[in-house]
């Protein structure tokens, strides 16, 4: 098993408690152990690496499935001192897994269909990082620990009777209260996704709600008229810093609130405020923390060993990833100078960053993540090799949607500490032969993966051009004459030569690409001979000529 946290120095949260906020709309109850038993971690099953995590976790049982393996593994991670296991649903208790949880005080609950592990995974922390925040003489706010969004959503929905969410600027569910069966089913689908479906947000905005929502100082409420999935009136709360709005609060109720519950909406929101400040101020911190060891574990030197044991990697193999946005250059994006896109680009980096980290995470808690500058840098362990990372890597491209598009490099596997500088710049460089276009295999969004081990000579070549350009030298020799010519005599000798030695000296496909006849090709290469004196029947002068092309910076 892998531990996906360290320990906590007190336990944050219980198995009652977990069970209690995120509910039957996530968990059903399978076996009911210790309700007050503490929760100290989460740990992804992992039947390769059997490690011991925190002393009270909740444990993942990812792929897991059947009641023999369910029991099997309840007996492990019971013996090991599990608070709370959770399984694939469908899975029913049978007396064997009501047995070992008996003898082990420990609770077996069933995931909702149609719920992604990943989103599990996140709910839980935040759940367990209560602890994280503040200092040590554990502050609250209004009577609640400081940064527990899910402790103020099941207090607001008692204050207003009804069930709560608390969502950021993108309609992403922060956290959610309890008694969401009482609402509606298009309720259920946004607390599954953690994010308001598309749909309703877009039928939103196109009726202005939003802009209403985020310019008024007491709650306002809409029904929208769609399908039967939206039954119940929804009331809005913005949440705000000053003039800046940081969120909302949700309520979902069958008629409007009376004046009673609209104030305390009202004032719920100015505590949510100061929570939703206290969780980015302290995210802020960590994510700083975590680049800042990231980035002096991949410099090497003395400082990195212990960078690489304060990030929980110490002697793990693993896979160093450097992924950036965007186009390659030539391609659509490419010279940009609006200032709006260049602000919308830096937004994106980051929320790719974001993306990679929760994706990493659900794959291996120990992986880390950081921006630094305009690439995100990942160490990953790899149990199988640079194929597990580049799998892993794919998926993501495949998963990030529209917009910019993901590249992403993967440099050679590091098996210590000594080795993360190399791997670094193996990512690196992968990388850039990606965003200069010249190789990668793009996925159907437009992002691409590459091992440096798969493009090293097309690296090798960035790195010669970029040679001679430092060292002021132009290309020299047969071909320049050629560029020569095409440049004061409007011709297209330097095209036509790349396209028959890309066809391997057939004349008709050369033809073919260029979309001239081919007596019009064999016309232009006796040209190409008299102009350049390549003997183009000679291998070694072809060699030459095809490096000097690929070697000419971009048009």
């Amino acid at each position: 098993m892998n531990s996906a946290r360290s320990s906590s120095p007190r336990p944050s949260a219980t198995v009652g408690r977990v069970l209690d906020d995120l509910g039957s709309t996530f968990l059903r109850p399978l076996v009911l152990g210790s309700p007050g038993r503490a929760v100290e971690g989460v740990v992804i099953h992992d039947p390769l690496d059997d490690q011991h995590g925190p002393a009270s976790p909740v444990v993942l049982g990812v792929g897991v499935s059947g009641a023999d393996q369910v029991a099997e593994l309840a007996d492990r991670a019971g013996a090991r001192g599990a608070s709370l296991l959770i399984v694939r649903e469908p899975v029913e208790a049978g007396a064997a897994l009501t047995a070992i949880c008996q003898q082990h005080g420990m609770t077996v609950a069933g995931l909702t269909r149609g719920a992604s592990w990943a989103q599990l995974a996140a709910m839980l922390r935040s759940l367990l990082a209560e602890g994280d925040v503040g200092g040590a003489d554990d502050e609250t706010m209004g009577g609640l620990p400081s940064g527990d969004l899910f402790g103020l959503a099941n207090a607001i929905g008692s204050l207003v009777d009804a069930p709560v969410t608390i969502e950021d600027r993108s309609s992403r569910v922060l956290a959610f209260s309890g008694r969401q069966d009482e609402a509606d089913p298009s309720r259920i689908e946004t607390i599954l996704e953690r994010q308001v479906p598309e749909r309703y947000a877009r039928l939103l905005d196109d009726q202005g709600f939003f802009s209403l929502l985020y310019a008024a100082d007491r709650p306002i409420s809409i029904r929208l008229q769609v399908e039967d999935a939206v039954r119940k009136l929804r009331v809005a709360m913005a949440v705000r810093a000053g003039t800046e709005v940081l969120g909302s609060i949700w309520v979902a109720v069958d008629e409007e609130l009376d004046e009673e519950r609209a104030a305390a909406l009202t004032e719920s929101a100015k505590l949510v405020a100061l929570h939703l400040l206290r969780i980015r101020a302290g995210a802020d911190a960590s994510r700083r923390l975590r680049a800042d060891l990231l980035g002096t574990a991949l410099e090497g030197g003395a400082r990195a060993r212990h960078a690489v044991s304060r990030l929980g990697l110490a002697g793990v193999t693993v896979a160093v990833l450097a992924m950036q946005v965007g186009e390659p250059s030539g391609g659509s994006a490419a010279g940009r100078e609006d200032l709006g896109a260049l602000g919308q680009d830096a937004v994106e980096r980051e929320r790719r960053s974001d993306a990679l980290a929760l994706h990493l995470t659900s794959v291996h808690p120990k992986a880390a993540t950081a921006l630094l500058g305009e690439v995100t840098y990942a160490l990953i362990p790899v149990t199988d090799g640079l194929a597990s990372a580049e799998r892993i890597a794919r998926d993501f491209v495949a998963r990030t949607g529209p917009g910019l598009s993901s590249r992403v490099g993967i440099g050679p596997l590091a098996t210590d500490v000594d080795g993360l500088a190399a791997a670094r710049r193996g990512a690196d460089r992968a990388l850039r032969v990606l965003m200069e276009g010249r190789s990668g295999s793009v996925d159907g969004s437009g992002g691409a993966v590459a091992a440096y081990r798969e493009v090293q000579i097309q690296s090798f070549l960035l790195e010669l051009r970029d040679r001679l350009l430092s060292d002021d030298e132009q290309p020299s020799g047969p071909v320049s004459h050629l560029v020569e010519h095409d440049r004061t005599q409007q011709t297209s000798f330097v095209e036509t030569l790349r396209a028959w030695l890309d066809a391997h000296g057939d004349v008709a496909a050369a033809a073919g690409a260029l979309h001239i006849h081919p007596n019009t090709l064999r016309y232009r290469l006796r040209r190409i001979e008299s102009i350049s004196a390549i003997d183009l029947a000679d291998p070694e002068a072809r060699f030459a000529a095809n490096l000097q092309l690929r070697l000419l910076p971009p048009s």
